[in-house]
């Protein structure tokens, strides 16, 4: 195995040099901004967050002014960047921030890690870039350079494998530092150590690396033991009047939780409990999506109806049909818009 240390002030010095130094999130000690990119980086890659991460800030510029919105606009703000528990969490955890800590964010990753949404590694990257403390992570990433670097065999979600790296974590950490060397790993994961051809040419620790001196990069992490995947299939009803379309918030927690989505169900029986009469009954293309655990495939009926019939319904409402794409809607709800909007023209 490479020596630790060595490991740690090579990273330091690599990032040093060739580390990503102007993400948005970065030159700030501001544990709101820190925490915001934080969460929305989980599993979820650079590039798509940033225009999400420049948006939510413009609305809601500090913790204060996250507790004091509705869910619902948090949650329309959120829409497109998946994994919707993570908005909820975000918003819980802004109102305890306020409500229980005076606005200001507890210092040390043990009291960090005690709030919603923020795990023992998110709670460490958010001390460390905030307030200098020395906190080991352990994302998806740093998961992969350090199974490869030390040779680590075995499932990294194992909780054995999940035990032996977090310990190899907290050994690793340099003495002082601590900002450049958390980056330093999470700049490694994201553009050089990648899961598939890694660049290990140019690497800053390729020289010890067990999985690069063994041709075994391709091997390490170790994959999740395959599992049946299951498959789900639903329908929704896209109801048009013309030029509007009738939408529903979903409940705040589940799949797509406080979102606004089409009306779920049996297409015969949605109509009849809303009192509608649809002139005409559409199916349209199946569109298939796969969340972490499950795929889902929606099935669409495009179903007109008469224009300005009244709902009484609570939680439904009638969203103009060119600006539904983008009222808070999630992504496969998109594209089911889209195709309402083609079959329309």
């Amino acid at each position: 195995m490479a020596v630790p240390n060595a490991f740690t002030a090579h990273l330091i010095a690599w990032q040093q040099v060739a580390g990503r130094h102007d993400l948005p999130w970065q030159k700030t000690r501001d544990p709101y901004r820190i925490w915001l990119s934080e969460i929305m980086l989980q599993q979820t890659q650079v590039t798509t967050v940033i225009p999400y991460y420049q948006r939510f800030l413009a609305s809601f510029p500090d913790v204060q002014a996250l507790a004091a919105a509705s869910i619902d606009k948090v949650s329309e703000h959120w829409a497109g960047l998946g994994y919707y528990a993570r908005a909820r969490n975000l918003h819980r955890c802004a109102g305890q921030i306020v409500a229980l800590h005076g606005g200001k964010f507890p210092e040390s990753a043990e009291q960090l890690s005690e709030l919603p949404g923020i795990g023992r590694s998110t709670a460490a990257a958010v001390a460390a870039f905030a307030f200098g403390q020395r906190a080991a992570i352990l994302d998806g990433n740093v998961k992969r350079v350090l199974c490869r670097h030390f040779g680590i065999a075995g499932f990294p979600g194992a909780v054995a494998v999940h035990s032996k790296l977090w310990e190899l974590a907290e050994e690793l950490l340099p003495d002082s530092g601590i900002e450049t060397y958390t980056q330093g790993l999470m700049d490694l994961g994201a553009t050089l150590c990648t899961r598939s051809r890694p660049r290990c040419a140019d690497c800053p620790v390729a020289g010890s690396c067990v999985a690069r001196r063994d041709g075994r990069q391709g091997e390490l992490p170790e994959a999740r033991p395959r599992a049946a995947v299951p498959e789900r299939t639903t329908s929704f009803a896209l109801i048009v009047d013309g030029s509007r379309l009738l939408l529903q918030r979903r409940p705040p927690s589940g799949l797509w939780g406080g979102l606004l989505v089409p009306p779920e169900g049996d297409i015969d029986g949605i109509l009849a409990r809303l009192g509608l009469n649809a002139a005409q009954q559409q199916p349209l293309p199946p569109l298939k999506h796969a969340f972490t655990h499950f795929r889902l495939t929606l099935q669409p009926v495009l179903c007109r109806v008469a224009a300005n019939p009244g709902i009484a319904e609570p939680g439904l409402e009638w969203v103009d049909l060119d600006k539904a794409a983008e009222a808070g809607v999630p992504a496969p709800i998109k594209k089911l818009i889209r195709l309402v909007a083609s079959a329309r023209d």
